[in-house]
């Protein structure tokens, strides 16, 4: 079986800054033709999307917005609906296990192509407090300075 690409289309900064992770999935996406269209020309974003699990174990990605295709006319759907994620009885059965406890959250990462089929990378992730937003800052500052500081004496 030949390796396949993964060429990215939306990525979510936002969660790398707010959270945690603990583990990853990948997930796949139910889309309509003209979404698949839509995000073949690069029109999605997954900033302000979440992940629920409902009551009947069906695991679903709000907010995540997907442009109307151009040439779509009435086959468009709302760009903000709700989408089902597709994902292995038995990831979901541990994803609702994890989730039940105190803290934890699933938050989508970054949507990609596969081969031909999109899929969405999520995490279970668990919210970082304020503090430990600042640690981060204050890391990468430094990380920032001393690639700075180095570039400098080896010119």
């Amino acid at each position: 079986m030949s390796s396949e690409t993964r060429k990215l289309i939306a990525n979510n900064k936002k969660a790398w800054h707010d959270y945690f992770f603990e583990e990853k999935f990948e997930a796949g996406i139910e889309l309509v033709g003209t979404e698949v269209k839509s995000i073949r020309q690069g029109h999605c974003s997954i900033k302000e999307a979440f992940i629920r699990i409902d009551k009947n174990g069906e695991v679903q990605i709000y907010g995540m917005h997907i442009s109307p295709y151009e040439k779509g006319n009435i086959f468009n759907r709302d760009p903000l609906r709700v989408r089902k994620l597709l994902l292995h009885r038995h990831e979901i059965r541990r994803l609702i296990g994890k989730i039940e406890q105190k803290g934890y959250t699933l938050v989508p990462l970054q949507v990609y192509f596969k081969g031909s089929r999109i899929k969405v990378e999520i995490a279970l992730a668990k919210g970082k407090k304020l503090y430990d937003k600042r640690q981060d800052i204050a890391k990468r500052d430094q990380r920032r300075a001393a690639e700075r500081e180095f570039k400098v004496k080896n010119l």
